[in-house]
């Protein structure tokens, strides 16, 4: 078996990129099974193939989008899943997160942002 280090991961982000959605999926698994609300976790996509990586709903209806983005800066353009779901949600859309390889939370619109990875555990 092929191993991979870090510094390889880093810089071929098509590796980077599943290994990550794999693991943010279970963080998320996880957390949702220790949290008192009952949350649900999908996945996005449009007749036009435009998704969302991870799609949090609440026993309520709420819903969050969480789309990853192994690169280190982001720009409005990353955001268009996250805009077709909160169009599509409507009211029930509260907050869409862009986690990306950079180090500065940043809003891109009323309930868009882009945070660090690490944000997932703060």
């Amino acid at each position: 078996m092929r191993g991979y280090s870090i510094a390889r991961l880093r810089s071929d982000r098509n590796l980077l990129g599943p290994l990550l959605q794999t693991f943010i999926f279970s963080e998320l698994v996880k957390a949702a099974g220790w949290t008192r609300e009952r949350v649900s976790i999908f996945h996005y996509r449009d007749k036009d193939q435009v998704g969302v990586d991870f799609v949090l709903e609440n026993a309520t209806g709420q819903i969050v989008g969480i789309e990853l983005k192994p690169a280190a800066s982001v720009t409005r353009r990353d955001f268009v899943g996250l805009e077709r779901i909160a169009a599509a949600a409507g009211k029930s859309f509260v907050q869409g997160v862009l986690l990306y390889d950079g180090d500065q939370t940043l809003s891109f619109g009323e309930h868009l942002t882009a945070a660090p990875f690490p944000t997932l555990w703060a």
